[in-house]
């Protein structure tokens, strides 16, 4: 499988999770009726912070996956990172959204060595 096909799944893998923690803030939303902020509900607050939390991340390193792949970083760097960060994605919002400590703590290390990973690279190939 070529790099950018690769980064691809991650992509859209990761597009599928914004869309997902997105329903579950409006859904929290309309059952709260609550249309701006959070409205002193908790859960709301901690559903609006996970879609935020992913909101922050995600962007940054799907553009380090594409911009690696088109610089030619082999499929399987791209299939190790991409999927680790989207584990760690995956771990740490069920954490937040839980507030299970180890898994949010978990989550955010996978998420952070996956993005410093993806960065040196990408630093390293672009001086190269």
């Amino acid at each position: 499988m070529p790099p950018l096909e690769a980064a691809a799944i991650y992509v859209g893998i990761n597009i599928l999770l914004l869309i997902y923690l997105s329903s579950r803030v409006v859904f929290m939303r309309r059952s709260a009726q609550v249309s701006v902020g959070h409205g002193g509900n908790i859960e709301l607050e901690l559903r609006t912070r996970t879609h935020g939390n992913a909101s922050e991340y995600i962007p940054a390193m799907m553009v380090g996956l594409v911009t690696a792949a088109y610089m030619g970083i082999p499929a399987l760097w791209i299939h190790i990172l991409g999927s680790a960060f989207t584990a760690g994605r995956i771990l740490h919002a069920i954490g937040l959204s839980r507030t299970i400590l180890p898994l949010r703590a978990t989550g955010m290390v996978v998420t952070w060595i996956a993005m410093i990973l993806i960065a040196v690279m990408l630093i390293y190939h672009g001086l190269a």
